[in-house]
């Protein structure tokens, strides 16, 4: 077999596309999206070499349109999870015996697909399943899930690269090997490129993987699997299925070969998935690998000297793009008494602009929220601080669900920093601000940093750069993701590498070396030129 030291390509960052009026993209994703809309798809659990159909189909519709049908998935049981965890150990060997130079050319061949002829299929899929505009969907499903897969080709030869020193008279090797067993992936709804990345990053680096999307994600999973399989991914490495997460989870968390979970979802269905791989730690081979990215309560922080424009847009994309269905979304923002009239006054004005609807529609800056349960926890979290005397609603408010799941985007003022909507995670179109006096800003960095048990993002705007070190030194176990004069928000792989601590997970940074590491075993090789034929050393010889 031939062999070399292989130089991937250098990666860089998949340009972003406009889709402005009269574009070529434009006129491409219109086209895909009015396909998508005109036929119903029959999405099958990908196990094996099979398109497993169960006949128990499961309904999917846009959040913003539910009557329409996009179609039905094939929803599996406990039988299908053995089946995939099945298939995922028969493939395994095959797999991790493959040159890693195939293994990387899968995956930069599905990067190359997604930025050509998949690029407005998956954009379309994502726009109708989970409700994202035309630009929060092209910098999801298409720039950063090929960013993912550029750049991790990249990290892995780097950590291949990565050598011991040899003494004279030895040579010191490390090997990289995948982990002894499967692995298992969950992933959320509100990013299809945090859906394809968790598997595809245990995949690369030779594992094999059993994965479980969110039900509002299946069909762009679906396009995902496809774009994989297209790409020459064997049968086997990625198991996709859809069940119920209890249902998996029995079966995957007593298996002795469970070895590894990749998860971004909830904090409290990360701590029982916690809890329960550490009550049956000794089933299994070897200590499986836990990397969880879970919620955030993030924050834009505000100095006197600060701009008040720049504030406002801060808050405006920070707090409402997607919805602020983004687990970096800004939720909470302390602004101080000199500028908050000013930044009120701004902030409304672009409230007042925002268009909302369908995804269709592409001059509507905010959708639907993604299902009905989401809905009803948001409305009940309006509710319930319109009747704290403490808080002001100053902006939207209403929501309505008869046609889609839609929620205006809100904005609570509240006197007490520690309120509901200051401290829990809502993962919707809601901002709560208080206002601080303006000379307490040391003071407000400490309640910054102990109001939310989370660390994912967080950011500081003013002008002062005293002010701005503070900051950064007073929260630096505040966020994982840190930004200065910016939204907390648009991390970019190679560049943010992204995750948070505390309540925020285990902070292995997506889009970074460090997380692909976490998918390695090392063995460490000692080879000894001329090995010694005498047990003595030379302490002991005689004076």
């Amino acid at each position: 077999m031939p062999k070399g030291f292989f130089q991937v390509p250098d990666p860089k960052n998949e340009p972003v596309l406009s889709y402005a009026p009269g574009s070529k993209e434009r006129a491409a994703l219109k086209k895909a999206i009015e396909e998508a809309r005109a036929h119903e798809t029959d999405i099958p659990m990908y196990i094996g070499a099979e398109e497993v159909r169960t006949g128990n189909k499961k309904r999917l519709s846009p959040p913003h349109d539910h009557k329409h049908t996009l179609g039905h998935f094939h929803e599996g049981d406990a039988k299908h999870v053995e089946q995939a965890v099945n298939a995922a150990l028969a493939a395994k060997q095959q797999w991790a015996d493959l040159g890693w130079e195939h293994r990387a050319s899968i995956f930069l061949k599905a990067a190359d697909l997604l930025a050509g002829p998949y690029r407005y299929k998956i954009n379309a899929a994502t726009m109708l399943g989970q409700s994202k505009s035309p630009f929060q969907a092209e910098i999801d499903s298409a720039c950063e899930l090929i960013d993912f897969l550029r750049f991790n080709v990249y990290f892995m030869q780097q950590i291949y690269q990565e050598q011991p020193a040899s003494s004279p008279g030895v040579w010191n090797r490390m090997e990289y090997r995948p982990l002894e067993g499967f692995t298992f992936a969950v992933t959320p709804f509100n990013f299809t490129a945090i859906a394809g990345n968790l598997p595809a990053s245990m995949a690369l680096m030779g594992n094999t993987v059993v994965w479980k999307p969110a039900y509002t994600q299946v069909y762009a999973a679906n396009v995902i699997m496809q774009v994989f399989k297209e790409a020459g991914l064997p049968d086997g490495v990625i198991n996709l299925i859809y069940v119920d997460g209890p249902v998996a989870g029995d079966i995957i968390f007593n298996h002795k070969d469970f070895a590894g979970l990749h998860f971004t979802g909830s904090t409290a269905v990360f701590q029982n998935m916690w809890k329960t791989i550490g009550q049956n730690i000794h089933n299994y081979k070897s200590y499986p690998r836990i990397v969880g990215e879970t919620g955030g309560k993030d924050f834009v922080m505000v100095h006197k000297t600060a701009n008040a424009k720049e504030v406002s847009t801060a808050l405006s994309r920070g707090a409402f793009e997607y919805q602020g269905q983004k687990c970096s979304a800004a939720s909470r923002a302390y602004i101080p008494s000199n500028l908050w009239d000013d930044v009120k006054k701004f902030l409304i004005d672009d409230l007042k602009s925002f268009k909302m609807g369908g995804t269709e529609d592409f001059g509507n800056f905010i959708n639907a929220v993604i299902d009905e349960r989401s809905f009803d926890k948001i409305a009940g979290y309006i509710e319930q601080a319109r009747k704290n005397p403490m808080n002001e609603i100053i902006a939207g408010g209403k929501y309505d669900k008869s046609k889609g799941y839609f929620v205006e985007p809100t904005v609570i003022v509240t006197k007490d920093p520690s309120s509901v909507t200051m401290c829990e995670e809502i993962f919707g179109p809601v901002l709560t601000i208080y206002v601080y006096p303006e000379n307490q800003f040391e003071e407000t960095l400490e309640l910054v940093d102990k109001t939310s048990p989370y660390a994912l993002t967080g950011s500081i705007l003013a002008k002062d750069r005293y002010a701005i070190e503070l900051a950064t030194k007073k929260l630096s176990n505040a966020a994982g993701n840190f930004y200065i004069n910016d939204k907390p928000t648009g991390a970019v792989v190679g560049q943010q590498p992204f995750g948070g601590a505390r309540g925020s997970g285990t902070n292995d940074k997506a889009g970074a070396k460090v997380n692909l590491l976490r998918w390695a075993s090392m063995r460490t090789i000692k080879e000894t030129f001329v090995t010694p034929v005498d047990y003595r050393y030379p302490f002991l010889d005689k004076e």
